[in-house]
């Protein structure tokens, strides 16, 4: 089991949780209230600074029911925190939705998942080898 600092830097703040055994992601609640009017985005604070062990990066994800129910999403997901990172946990959401959406105070915000990083050294060559698929992308299989 990995073990995660974290320290409380806003009042009434809460720590991420489970909300099921099993679950790859710990919810993230939001610190603040706002709201975000469609096509809005903001930087949501969580009132909490975490030490991400080395090795490792956490990442902040959507929510699928705030996303299906209400259309809220994070703009930049999935956002790293690295290793080094020091301050505040935040997510940059943005509301795909049609109506205004309420964020409260103490409410699920977010999701974030562990995963464990490989560093790597570029090896710079001449050609790359040849595949099957070659450089198609985009639509190459006709999806």
């Amino acid at each position: 089991m990995l073990t995660v600092k974290i320290q409380k830097i806003t009042e009434g703040a809460v720590i991420p949780s489970y909300a099921h055994p099993g679950d790859a992601g710990v919810d993230l609640y939001a610190a603040e209230d706002a709201v975000l009017k469609p096509g809005e985005r903001r930087l949501i604070r969580t009132g909490i600074k975490i030490a991400v062990p080395k090795g490792y990066e956490a990442q902040v994800r959507p929510k699928s029911g705030l996303a299906l129910k209400f259309g809220l999403s994070i703009v930049n997901t999935p956002g790293t925190i690295d290793a080094g990172y020091r301050g505040e946990v935040g997510v940059i959401c943005i509301n795909l939705g049609s109506e205004p959406i309420k964020i409260e105070k103490g409410k699920k915000v977010a999701q974030m998942v562990f995963k464990k990083i490989e560093t790597v050294q570029f090896e710079e060559v001449p050609q790359l080898d040849d595949t099957s698929r070659g450089e198609g992308g985009f639509g190459s299989t006709g999806h």
